[in-house]
């Protein structure tokens, strides 16, 4: 298992929902990129302006006590995750990727802003400690907030030792975390304004769909069977709540020493307000090994017989929300849609040269395959 990771957020229209820039929000690779350094003027770490930084702790960080060094801990698929530490505490901090982006993607101070609002909930979070605006400071706005301890499920190398039950465990907590998170009363958070639940499905299907144009290298036409059916197919959407965007097993940290506590979920840089079974449908996407060339690396919930099935997940989450599922094909296959979206993405950046770390050569194998389950799940 991994024993480190982060907390982080949302991308962003401002005051709206996330803009649908199809590098964010993927799952890294478990090969990635680690880049150490301190942060003085003949040393440097990819996207960072380490003497710069410095300064701004000094001035804003008031526990920061000696010399930073930064480390490079995911790169290139979402945002840049780094650890930063003073060799007394520790931090992460998150910037925006490489190249360029759409304007109101990677909206890192919206990003903080859902972790800072969520810090009293009974969600949980990494404490949020601050949010640069000014891109002058490191060359990007970022965030920074706690490292927090504990295990990130992301091979299925790993998990294929763990004890059944621990497995069934894990899935269990991530199931709760989830229901927790759609409970949560946004006006009372402060996220009232966060986004424009009304006809958020709809803003989705278009958006991925018109993203798709900005970022294809090759002409698919599951693409555009798959659009027309998840136009047709739009369910009404009960009560809109806080939508995490990307929720799967690696974006959260198990607790440390067992693994029936979540410690912190993490990546909710496609946070919003919308439709709550969007994110069990994308999270039931993830259980499909379909994803596995996005996720790079073994597929966790078919590699322990602990895991429970997709079903399993969905029952627990209707059990626990008192939520109808019955439509859930449809959450499903956009999670489809948007994935393959994402994924096609990465591959058009990585084919430009502008990835960090490694195992982005499979990417673009994926969305193929996932534009097929899609049209599977709506026939």
């Amino acid at each position: 298992m991994t024993t480190t990771e982060h907390a982080s957020g949302p991308t962003a229209e401002h005051a709206s929902e996330p803009a649908s820039e199809p590098t964010v929000a993927v799952p890294r690779t478990t090969a990635t990129t680690s880049q150490t350094a301190a942060t003085t003027p003949d040393t440097a770490v990819v996207g960072i302006d380490g003497p710069a930084l410095q300064r701004y702790f000094e001035r804003h960080v008031p526990r920061c006590a000696g010399p930073l060094r930064v480390e490079l801990l995911h790169g290139g698929r979402s945002n840049l995750t780094y650890e930063v530490t003073d060799g007394t505490h520790r931090w992460v901090l998150r910037r925006p990727p490489l190249g360029v982006l759409t304007p109101t993607a990677h909206d890192m101070d919206r990003e903080y802003r859902v972790v800072a609002a969520l810090g009293g909930t009974d969600v949980p979070v990494a404490r949020a400690v601050l949010s640069c605006t000014d891109p002058a400071v490191i060359g990007a706005p970022f965030c920074v907030v706690d490292f927090v301890e504990g295990a990130v499920l992301r091979d299925g190398d790993e998990v294929a030792t763990l004890p059944p039950a621990d497995a069934r465990r894990s899935a269990d907590a991530l199931v709760d975390a989830l229901v927790a998170l759609h409970s949560v009363d946004v006006a009372a958070v402060g996220l009232g304004d966060f986004g424009r639940p009304d006809g958020y499905l709809e803003r989705q299907v278009r958006r991925w769909r018109s993203q798709w144009d900005k970022v294809a290298t090759r002409a698919l036409p599951d693409l555009d069977a798959l659009h027309r059916r998840l136009g047709r197919a739009l369910p009404v959407s009960g009560a809109p709540t806080i939508v995490h965007g990307d929720y799967r097993l690696d974006n959260t940290i198990l607790a440390p020493g067992g693994f029936g506590r979540i410690a912190a979920i993490v990546d909710w840089e496609m946070a919003t307000l919308g439709d709550p079974l969007a994110d069990l449908g994308m999270l039931l996407m993830y259980w499909d090994p379909v994803c596995e060339p996005v996720l790079g690396a073994r597929h966790v919930p078919t590699a322990n017989s602990g895991f429970p099935t997709g079903r399993e997940l969905a029952e627990r989450y209707a059990t626990g929300s008192g939520r109808d599922i019955g439509d859930l094909a449809f959450y499903q296959a956009l999670g489809c849609f948007k994935l393959a979206v994402i994924a096609e993405g990465i591959h058009a950046r990585y084919r430009a040269g502008q990835t960090v770390g490694t195992g982005f050569e499979l990417v673009g194998s994926a969305v193929p395959a996932l534009l097929r389950s899609g049209l599977e799940l709506l026939p």
